[in-house]
């Protein structure tokens, strides 16, 4: 589990790099603004969590916490950062996309969760 988690954090790190690029490089001309914020926000998060995972496969919590963390994660970042990228990609591509917008706070909903988790986990050990 451990190493699948690490693995999943270096994916996640990595390809958020790649995407910081990306619309540091290529969107920078195609998007407006709030846009190109919206994707530098998914780029952002998806990095963040990329860390939180890191963490979560290397700190003493339960098998259960892990797994469950893990899994509110892995889905958070893909339904928060990803509706973020392709709601900013919309913009260039108008294939209306615009029916994604309520999934970004799902995906913020599941990321608390997963951090809510990490902290009850904690919170219930002794020392």
């Amino acid at each position: 589990m451990r190493r699948s988690l690490i693995l999943i954090a270096a994916a996640f790190g990595g390809t958020s790099i790649i995407l910081g690029a990306f619309g540091a490089h290529a969107l920078r001309n195609l998007l407006t603004p709030p846009f190109l914020n919206a994707f530098e926000i998914g780029v952002r998060y998806q990095m963040y969590h990329a860390l939180f995972l890191l963490f979560v496969a290397l700190a003493p919590v339960s098998d259960k916490a892990r797994k469950g963390i893990s899994a509110l994660t892995l889905l958070g970042v893909v339904l928060f950062s990803g509706s973020l990228y392709l709601l900013a990609l919309d913009e260039a591509w108008k294939v209306g996309l615009s029916f994604l917008g309520p999934v970004t706070p799902i995906g913020g909903f599941l990321l608390i969760c997963a951090w809510a988790w990490l902290f009850l986990d904690f919170a219930r050990k002794k020392s």
